[in-house]
């Protein structure tokens, strides 16, 4: 089973266009400065898109 699920992800998000944007942006963003939302013993995944994902899911990133 994929973590987290594509279910909670569209219930905070609202969209698969907006989810992939968001998450596309933050993965730039963690490649570029290697800050991350969460400690690194708190992630699921090991790759950065799933990692932005669980972000996500955790409430970590705002939309405006």
């Amino acid at each position: 089973m994929i973590y987290p699920s594509i279910d909670k992800l569209l219930n905070q998000v609202g969209s698969k266009y907006l989810l992939v944007n968001i998450v596309s942006k933050r993965v730039h963003e963690m490649e570029e400065t290697n800050y991350y939302q969460l400690k690194e013993n708190e992630y699921v995944s090991k790759k950065p898109i799933g990692r932005a994902l669980e972000e996500v899911a955790n409430n970590k990133i705002k939309l405006k």
